[in-house]
């Protein structure tokens, strides 16, 4: 499943984005094409096309990015994003089977979260040094911090052992810590 994410700053400074995407169905030759748009933070909203060919996607996208271009909507390359880290400590070296659960529905439910926000995507998740780290690339990090407290208060997954980092995209060992505050030091490993 291909997804076109494109963003802008609004007359108010807002970040704004919108995403395409098309999901085919098993082994039927239609799918949906799907738009969903908002400000970055917010829940977006969604346009759906149902019956859609594979050929027809490539027209609706080649529209999309048409319009997204004469609005002034464009792609945010990786370099120009910043990495959130989601972090638990663990109680032993690699993980036991509950922190394992954890691992998957943290980000399970951080992925739906952030995406229908436009905030970013969970991109990798690893045990290590009785640590379980999430990593996120987020085109607007203090947003997606708050939204990650916000998610995993909801789903109830640990929230008070959580800590969470930002890094600039080339930087991801130089990662500060933005919760809880006051900032402690934050490693990786």
């Amino acid at each position: 499943m291909a997804i076109i994410r494109t963003y802008r700053l609004n007359e108010k400074n807002e970040l704004l984005f919108r995403e395409a995407w098309f999901q085919q169905f098993d082994d039927d030759q239609l799918g949906q094409f799907v738009i969903n748009h908002g400000t970055v933070g917010h829940m977006s909203k969604t346009n759906e096309v149902l019956d859609v060919t594979a050929d027809r996607a490539d027209e609706l996208f080649t529209g999309f990015m048409e319009t997204c271009q004469a609005e002034g909507y464009a792609e945010i390359a990786e370099e120009d994003q910043s990495w959130v880290i989601v972090q638990y400590a663990l109680k032993s070296a690699n993980g036991t089977e509950r922190d394992h659960y954890l691992e998957k529905k943290a980000t399970e439910a951080l992925t739906g979260h952030l995406a229908w926000r436009g905030l970013g995507t969970v991109e990798s998740s690893d045990f290590g040094n009785r640590k379980l780290n999430i990593r996120i690339l987020s085109p607007a990090p203090k947003l997606a911090v708050n939204a990650i407290k916000v998610c995993i208060r909801e789903a109830k997954l640990d929230f008070t052992k959580m800590s969470i980092a930002t890094a600039d995209y080339d930087a991801v060992d130089n990662a500060r810590m933005a919760y809880p505050l006051p900032a402690k030091p934050f490693s990786l490993n």
